[in-house]
């Protein structure tokens, strides 16, 4: 059996309402398939319209072996490259992040445009075309200050999710803010696994004293479990629309991607010990109601978020490898809040960094236990883990559509 129907089969054998498989968190032929059939051709989230807020700006990342470089240019607009020269296909970008006038190649010094046009390559012969080797472009949008890329050579349309989060972070304006601080971890488990945990609060109580002063444990704050007969939520979600803020639960039909603004308790009104916002300066001039919650947004595979009056925390996976996980998470302020004047870095960090690295210890854990011989399918909790189930029924339904569409067959080696 070929591996693609070895996990077709496993797919549709599956028992709903169960975690999956073993080899879906460790195989290595089924990883390299997640990243053929997900991460190669769906839309991902890189990063955020105000890191490259000035042309020749950039910043740069790997998605499984695509070396990608983001970047705006002259004209103003925000662009993907691969991150591969056209002479002998060195990087071109080598830092993470910068400002340069035009992309040079280290090695030989070929000389790209910030659009990716070749501009210079010395003694290259004189049937040399330079307009054939410029930098290949990558499927580049934005939306509400967030920056995607899709790696196909046929894209799937992006304006669903255009049209999901526009109205909902429009008035947040995003893209007038900066970066106070960024993190980036490395999770031993599989990118399947860090999903799982992130979409429930089952583990919360035990495990996140921090975040639990001020996020709802319920489970109807995934939005997917009855948030819409809950009152607490109903009434929050009324007073926010009166205020002109979007804030209804939303879900792609695909389950795919869900927008909706939840409220926090204890009358808190940001991310911090205290529960009272962490920044002085708003993020935005047209949001200055307050208690009105965090805006969530999900998209699989790559980011979930949380959007307040004051900051915003946004988080982008990456898959390393079969049992490696990359997750970098951003505090966005104002762009002209001062640290140490309108905020503390301290206080504005302190639970999400907490949290993150409880996270990350449950995930490792979670990956160490699923690595033994004895590991089987376990049941999920209806009552508090209806949104992991949505994620693996998402997970499931996808790549069985995908498997099934797929001609080319990978052997498995014996």
């Amino acid at each position: 059996m070929t591996i693609r129907g070895d996990m077709l089969q496993r797919l549709k054998g599956r028992k709903p309402g169960y975690s999956l498989e073993q080899a879906f968190y460790t195989d290595p032929d089924f990883f390299k398939i997640d990243l053929e059939e997900v991460w190669y051709k769906d839309w991902l989230f890189v990063g955020h319209d105000c890191e490259v807020a000035k042309p020749g700006s950039y910043f740069t990342l790997q998605v499984g072996e695509y070396p990608v470089v983001i970047v705006r240019d002259r004209q103003g607009v925000i662009r993907a490259l691969h991150n591969s020269c056209r002479h002998r296909g060195s990087r071109v970008c080598t830092q993470k992040k910068g400002t340069s006038a035009k992309l040079v190649c280290p090695y030989h010094q070929w000389t790209y445009e910030l659009d990716g046009k070749l501009l210079f390559a010395r003694q290259m012969g004189e049937d040399f075309d330079k307009t054939t080797h410029g930098m290949k472009p990558i499927a580049c949008e934005t939306a509400g200050g967030y920056i995607f890329i899709n790696l196909s050579e046929r894209p799937m349309d992006f304006a669903p999710m255009r049209e999901m989060m526009e109205p909902y972070f429009a008035p947040h304006n995003l893209k007038d803010t900066k970066v106070a601080f960024e993190s980036t971890i490395i999770e031993k488990g599989n990118w399947k696994l860090v999903w799982e945990n992130n979409r429930e609060c089952y583990h919360c109580a035990a495990n996140h004293p921090e975040l639990c002063r001020t996020y709802p444990e319920a489970p109807t704050a995934t939005g997917v479990q009855g948030a819409k007969d809950d009152p607490v939520i109903a009434e929050h979600w009324a007073k926010c629309e009166a205020a002109g803020l979007p804030s209804e639960f939303r879900m792609h039909p695909t389950g795919q991607m869900r927008v909706a603004r939840m409220p926090l308790i204890n009358d808190a009104e940001s991310y911090t010990m205290s529960g009272r916002p962490a920044v002085r300066r708003l993020m935005s001039d047209q949001v200055t109601q307050s208690h009105i919650g965090t805006l969530l947004l999900f998209h699989y595979p790559t980011t979930w978020n949380h959007v307040l009056t004051d900051h915003a925390i946004t988080f982008r996976v990456l898959p390393l490898g079969p049992e490696l996980t990359e997750v970098t998470t951003k505090w966005l302020v104002h762009k002209d809040a001062v640290e140490g004047v309108d905020y503390n870095l301290e206080e504005l960090t302190h639970v999400w960094t907490e949290t993150n690295d409880q996270d990350r210890q449950i995930v490792e854990e979670n990956a160490f236990g699923i690595r033994s011989p004895a590991y089987e399918p376990g049941p999920y909790s209806p009552e508090h883990e209806g949104g992991v189930m949505q994620f693996v029924e998402w997970y499931t339904t996808f790549m069985t559509h995908r498997l099934q569409g797929e001609t080319t067959s990978i052997a498995r080696v014996a």
